[in-house]
């Protein structure tokens, strides 16, 4: 019996060809697609979209209506915008009014595109024996733990483990990643030879097309700009303007450069110091999802990543109790920032992650 695989289609090359090469191989393919975008579509196109989220939505799903002809596959686009809005837009927006550096595709992830439109699919009748998307991962069983394993994909450059880290066993156990033994060169060059549209087509750089403050609405209000002694150096914008690292946007005058060490939510103010005030070496993190392991019981040597750009560094976590990790860093990371993802590695395997709560001075 030829096994059913559904493709979580985005418009773009990475999903076009995930959907080419089973199709290749002899699989049962059904495209499906989301729509997430409430707003206007004629404000913006995709030649100018370097988000996932904003106008041109309506030219990916056609570029994805395309791939889908062309590979004669069926093609199901499914309206997830609202959930979308409040399960994605309204984190992000609470999480930058809180002083906090949210990860959107981390949670998207996680309960949008293999949650709420796998759900979706289901419940439309649609049969399928596993979901395949375009990250660059892979999965697989581990006999001896008796679990699936998420690793990173071969291709460093654009490996996506890192976006991945909070999918359950269920989901680990249904989704496939056949991009992950490739490199980014090597899906372009199968999507010339598939004759698909999308083979040269950019690809999305960022949460939002247009930069994300046009998410925060109004109400983000002015406040101070302190120094780390707490003398006012000038006033910001609104506290969602701004992350830990940042050095530009402050409009300070002044011998040396200054940059966003903390945010004070509370006070509505942000902090300034000098670049070796934003090194820390030693983390909170909570909201814990374990993948290699079904829990932390004790410390252990791994590599924690703290942001999507940035190498895992060497460190040791432990747990404090059932909802908070302390890591420890071998060498001091610059520019931690409360509400990003930390994801645990050993060598090429996720053993977890969480969301960075605290910063310990």
């Amino acid at each position: 019996m030829t096994r059913k695989a559904l493709v979580a289609l985005s418009g773009g090359v990475d999903s076009a060809v995930a959907a080419a090469l089973l199709k290749d191989a002899g699989y049962e393919v059904t495209g499906i697609m989301m729509k997430i975008y409430g707003g206007d579509e004629s404000t913006g196109s995709t030649r100018l979209r370097h988000g996932c989220y904003g106008p041109g939505e309506s030219e990916d799903i056609e570029d994805a209506r395309k791939v889908a002809e062309t590979l004669g596959i069926r093609l199901e686009v499914f309206d997830l915008s609202q959930e979308y809005q409040a399960t994605i837009l309204e984190y992000f927006e609470a999480e930058y009014r809180a002083g906090r550096t949210p990860n959107p595709c981390v949670r998207c992830n996680q309960t949008i595109k293999l949650g709420a439109l796998i759900d979706r699919a289901k419940a439309s009748g649609l049969d399928f024996d596993f979901v395949t998307t375009g990250h660059y991962a892979r999965v697989e069983y581990h006999p001896q733990s008796a679990r699936y394993r998420l690793l990173r994909g071969l291709d460093r450059g654009k490996d996506q483990s890192y976006f991945l880290f909070r999918l359950s066993q269920e989901q680990l156990r249904i989704v496939r990643f056949p991009l992950g033994d490739l490199t980014k060169e090597e899906v372009r060059e199968k999507a010339q030879r598939f004759g698909l549209t999308v083979a040269d087509k950019p690809e999305s750089q960022n949460f939002v097309s247009g930069g994300y403050r046009q998410l925060l609405g109004h109400g983000s209000e002015a406040g101070p700009i302190l120094d780390e002694s707490g003398r006012v150096l000038g006033i910001h914008p609104g506290i969602a303007s701004f992350t830990i690292g940042q050095r530009h946007g402050l409009g300070l005058i002044g011998p040396e450069p200054r940059y966003v060490t903390a945010i004070d939510a509370e006070r509505n103010a942000i902090i300034v110091g000098r670049r070796e005030s934003l090194f820390r070496d030693v983390i909170l993190v909570v909201g814990l999802n374990w993948i290699s392991i079904e829990r932390l019981d004790s410390g252990r040597e791994t590599a924690a990543q703290i942001r999507s750009g940035a190498p895992a560094a060497a460190a040791w976590i432990e747990p404090l109790d059932t909802r908070q990790t302390r890591v420890t860093f071998k060498e001091p990371q610059v520019a931690p920032a409360p509400g990003q993802a930390v994801v645990f590695y050993e060598g090429d395997v996720v053993v977890g992650g969480g969301t960075l709560s605290n910063i310990i001075p």
